[in-house]
């Protein structure tokens, strides 16, 4: 993010802008041409993909520093997911135009990028492996001690959504977790 800011104030003519996002907004929308590459300065979102049944299937959640829409770019692809603020959110816009340029042009950004999607397919894959070989009551507890706040910021669905079960399945594991921990504990739509 840095790097970004530092681009985008050393070059007054920069296409790189920063923009705000409501709670709901869609940043991207799935199965759409992406034209830009995005990076959260801060606030909340959420990656998710409407499966055909219509039911959404929560891929992440991405907060300050992460980084969307240079696969799609990169590979000339439709957005495969949509991008929705889950918070308030502020975040960097690189045109495609530029993006490409940095590509060929920055040795530095070009490095950051590889770095990038190298550190996302890891995450990916130590992500599915935890998921596959760990209970509901353990996928919970890493994911608080990831987002502190989590039940603060993001609707139970959503959470439930995230962990591949129900709400009610997410109501059965909560008391076994520290209460202390989880405001509104007793309310399902949050």
């Amino acid at each position: 993010m840095d790097y970004i800011v530092k681009l985008k104030l050393s070059d007054s003519n920069s296409l790189i802008t920063e923009h705000k996002a409501v709670v709901g907004e869609k940043i991207i929308t799935q199965k759409t041409n992406v034209q830009s590459v995005y990076l959260i300065k801060d606030g909340l979102a959420k990656c998710y993909l409407t499966e055909e049944t219509g039911n959404d299937f929560i891929q992440e959640f991405f907060g300050a520093g992460e980084v969307f829409g240079e696969i799609e770019l990169i590979t000339n692809e439709f957005s495969f997911c949509t991008i929705e603020a889950l918070v308030p959110t502020s975040y960097f816009r690189i045109p495609k135009k530029t993006f490409d340029n940095l590509i060929k042009e920055d040795p530095i950004f070009n490095t950051f990028l590889l770095e990038l999607l190298a550190s996302k397919i890891r995450y990916t894959a130590l992500r599915h492996s935890y998921n596959q070989s760990h209970t509901i009551e353990e996928k919970l507890r890493s994911l608080l001690n990831e987002l502190p706040d989590l039940f603060k910021k993001i609707a139970k669905n959503d959470i439930a959504n995230y962990l591949g079960i129900t709400v009610r399945s997410l109501n059965r594991v909560l008391p076994n977790l520290n209460t202390n921990s989880i405001p509104h504990l007793g309310s399902s739509s949050q």
